[in-house]
């Protein structure tokens, strides 16, 4: 079985989508829809020459009749779009975040979409997530007390931050949390489990943007556990390549502590030694993130043909949103917010 793949949009994400697909033994992928026709031929031509082009989405769908339906566009636009693509009955719809927007237009569109729909987030498929996942629940470090992590891409000085790559980070309102720390929201939950309940302290450094751009977040849980999203866009890390990891993370437990670094080396130590393990990661640099792109998609392929679980459902992912919502309460409030 071969699922055929239309991508609506030809932006700078969507080009990663395009070439994650066009490497994906089970897909063909069959066609391509932007405004900017050119563009969108230039993005086919490099990954997938044989996709066809169009500039209306109705009008690729019914050509085309895609099993999988990938958005890739503004998030103002993604409501409409999975109107659209829904009354085609898909056997999936993707939607890239950030997802419809805000919490409540999600909502809506949640509930009124019949078809299979699964919100593209993909960081906790990068493979160093899934490496530390394995080893938490083998008991490698013990009892899981916390975990911290560090964003610091070091893309964010200046006049011209963002602007060669993702110039719409400038213009945007809730930036830190909405556009980047939503990718915690959801690797938290999947290495932790559920918050019970978050505080957060945040702040503009660059002032040539309109959102906040560094920021702590503490993250609550009734088991005693605690999470610490760290993040500020200006300052970077050691790394060849500051987007890989986008900053470093620290897991401590009860025998032992797990280490991420810029490189996307893992590295285990036991408690009450002085030396590092360093454990094999498996991830090629193709791609982003550790191919997390290629990964998510792959899964998405392999819940329709092969019948695996399906993480990032649309509906489980609104809990993200809706921990959003709480994070910006308690910034805006200086207080602890129950969830």
């Amino acid at each position: 079985m071969t699922l055929k793949v239309l991508t609506i949009g030809a932006g700078f994400f969507a080009g990663l989508h395009v070439e994650a697909w066009a490497r994906n033994p089970d897909v063909t992928f069959a066609g391509l829809v932007d405004h900017d026709q050119d563009k969108a031929r230039r993005l086919a031509d490099e990954h997938a020459p044989d996709a066809q082009i169009f500039q209306d989405a109705t009008e690729a769908i019914a050509t085309i009749s895609p099993d999988i339906i990938d958005i890739a566009t503004p998030p103002n636009t993604h409501a409409d779009l999975i109107s659209v693509a829904d009354q085609a009955a898909p056997k999936a719809i993707i939607c890239q975040k950030p997802f419809c927007g805000d919490l409540e237009t999600a909502r809506r569109t949640v509930e009124a979409t019949q078809s299979r729909l699964v919100v593209h987030e993909n960081f906790r498929f990068q493979p160093w997530y899934r490496m530390i996942r394995d080893m938490l629940d083998q008991g490698q470090i013990g009892d899981l007390y916390q975990i911290h992590f560090r964003l610091r891409p070091g893309d964010g000085q200046g006049d011209d931050a963002y602007l060669a790559r993702q110039p719409y980070f400038q213009e945007m309102e809730r930036f830190l949390v909405h556009e980047t720390a939503i990718h915690w929201i959801d690797t938290f939950r999947y290495l932790m489990g559920e918050p019970s309940a978050v505080f957060a302290d945040l702040r503009r450094l660059n002032p040539v943007i309109k959102g906040e751009d560094a920021g702590h977040i503490l993250f609550k849980f009734d088991s005693g556990k605690r999470a610490v999203f760290d993040g500020n866009r200006l300052s970077d890390h050691a790394a060849d390549n500051p987007r890989l990891t986008m900053g470093e993370c620290r897991i401590e437990g009860s025998k032992g502590t797990i280490t991420l670094n810029g490189f996307g080396q893992i590295h285990h130590r036991h408690s009450g030694e002085t030396a590092e393990t360093e454990v094999t990661t498996s991830y090629t640099k193709e791609g982003f993130g550790g191919d997390c792109v290629y990964a998510f998609q792959k899964h998405v392929s392999d819940h329709l043909i092969r019948l695996a679980p399906l993480e990032n459902t649309a509906q489980e992912y609104l809990r993200n949103m809706e921990i959003e919502e709480q994070i910006y309460r308690s910034a805006s409030s200086g207080q602890l917010i129950e969830l």
